[in-house]
């Protein structure tokens, strides 16, 4: 990307940068998204949050147990010492 000048500008009691809509599209980001901002090296760096682990597995488990797509692959087995086992 090419490199661009942006102005340091005051917030309230605070300073920030007005990020060109572009630059966020190109991120995958836009109003009201939520980035991670690091300090690295001399740059400050914005990137698009990592996706959470198991993000929709929740609903895709859902979709499936709808749909009764969710019987046993291998079955019920037990295991050689399964019968010393009390309950």
């Amino acid at each position: 990307m090419k490199v661009m000048h942006v102005s340091i500008r005051q917030i309230g009691n605070s300073q920030g940068v007005v990020i060109p809509k572009p630059v966020l599209t190109q991120l995958g980001l836009s109003g009201g998204a939520v980035a991670e901002m690091t300090i690295e090296g001399d740059a400050l760096v914005l990137r698009r949050p990592a996706s959470r682990v198991r993000t929709g597995w929740g609903e895709a488990a859902r979709k499936i147990a709808e749909a009764g797509d969710d019987e046993l692959v291998m079955g019920e087995f037990g295991n050689s010492a399964d019968t010393e086992l009390a309950w």
